[in-house]
């Protein structure tokens, strides 16, 4: 690769960009305010003596600004905001210093990028967020209505449960008395209405989308997991991305924040909660899937028709090519369904010490469970290899 001539720092934000740049040759660091339009920037960076590389902090812009400078042919790193290196004791910001911070780590190759997705991914997840966000607005919509019953002491007392079909009904014949108390009981029923309706509408597009999303094969596999329908699986691929650019399984909980917080020096070493650093939607997925592998594995009819017609996938270790596992024969390339099938129920094996008693067999933790849903523990690794590279 060619030597870079031109290194340039950006600070962006809706209205205005602030551009710190440094000549290679001549060594002058230079600031300018460019306008926030994205061809402004792009015409600016295009003009800079070649080689140029340039980088951002990735924020609510968005990714436009990076495709649009690879398509013009400027190299472009969108780095992790929260993997910038910032003194403690600095106690100015400004737009300047921030372009400058990111001209410097830029140059001696201190930052961490971060995956720019294509189009076709980043709208399916901001579908899959789209949906996420309208599960949140019901949920509180619920309690709401909940709460504003608890006042009035009207509790439901059919067989069920809250929020079935028999306490929906209930809801309708609910008087509280009061005619200020009924307008909100009804406002208050409208809104979980639409919100159903919104929430439908969107699981019904994203089921629409996945067959011919990048994410098809993979989801498949996925539902061949316990705890793991359509909509965890694609809310797992659009959080994730890529999966074949970990090369463990342990960098996925990394990136998922769940592994632990660890505080050493010398010959003290302290690990304390995870981390819950990344994206917090696919860490709710991961955790909620893995409370289904705190029983015995049992495979009913939906998990029978996930796992029916997966293709046939191997045993491998990530990197290993699977024209290899092909060669080996039929023997040693179970199905992505038999991978899942075989999977042990999760063993409290790693417990840490400094947790407490450890959980029985049949009652193992869901930290456990979550790893062994991320492919984590020892006799999960193969499983997870199998099912997704």
């Amino acid at each position: 690769m060619a030597q870079v001539r031109s290194w340039a720092g950006l600070d962006v934000h809706a209205a205005k960009v602030l551009a710190a740049t440094m000549d290679s040759r001549s060594g002058e660091l230079t600031v300018r305010r460019l306008p926030g339009a994205t061809a402004e920037v792009v015409r600016f960076c295009a003009g800079l003596p070649g080689p140029v590389r340039v980088a951002y902090e990735a924020g609510p812009t968005g990714f436009e600004l990076s495709r649009a400078l690879r398509a013009a042919g400027v190299e472009c790193i969108v780095a992790a905001p929260g993997k910038i290196e910032r003194p403690a004791s600095d106690r100015v910001k400004t737009d300047r210093r921030d372009a400058e911070r990111v001209l410097r780590l830029l140059m001696i190759g201190g930052l961490h990028p971060v995956r720019v997705p294509t189009l076709t991914e980043e709208a399916l997840r901001d579908l899959v967020r789209a949906r996420e966000d309208v599960r949140g607005d019901l949920m509180r919509a619920r309690h709401r209505l909940s709460k504003l019953l608890l006042r009035h002491d009207v509790r439901f007392e059919g067989a069920g449960g809250a929020w079935t079909d028999r306490h929906r009904r209930w809801l309708a014949g609910v008087e509280p008395g009061q005619r200020g108390a009924q307008v909100t009981l009804l406002d208050y029923i409208g809104a979980i209405d639409a919100l159903l309706v919104r929430r439908d509408t969107l699981e019904a597009a994203i089921a629409e989308l996945i067959p011919n999303s990048p994410w098809a094969e993979t989801v498949a596999r996925l539902r061949c997991l316990r705890g793991i329908d359509s909509l965890s699986a694609v809310g797992l691929c659009a959080e994730v991305g890529d999966f074949g650019r970990f090369a463990r399984a342990g960098h996925v909980m990394s990136f998922l924040g769940l592994v632990p917080s660890e505080h050493s020096s010398g010959q003290t070493r302290r690990q304390g909660q995870i981390t819950k650093s990344g994206s917090g939607h696919g860490r709710r997925l991961l955790v909620e899937a893995a409370w289904h592998y705190r029983r015995p594995p049992r495979k009913g009819d939906a998990l029978k028709r996930r796992q029916a017609g997966q293709p046939p996938t191997c045993w491998r270790s990530p990197g290993a090519l699977s024209s290899d596992c092909i060669e080996r024969g039929n023997a040693l390339t179970p199905s992505a369904a038999s991978a899942a099938r075989s999977s042990p129920s999760p063993s409290p094996a790693s417990w840490p010490a400094s947790a407490g008693p450890r959980p029985t067999p049949t009652e193992p933790s869901c930290t456990t469970s979550v790893k062994e849903a991320a492919g984590t523990t020892r006799h999960s690794r193969a499983r997870t290899s199998a099912l997704l590279l």
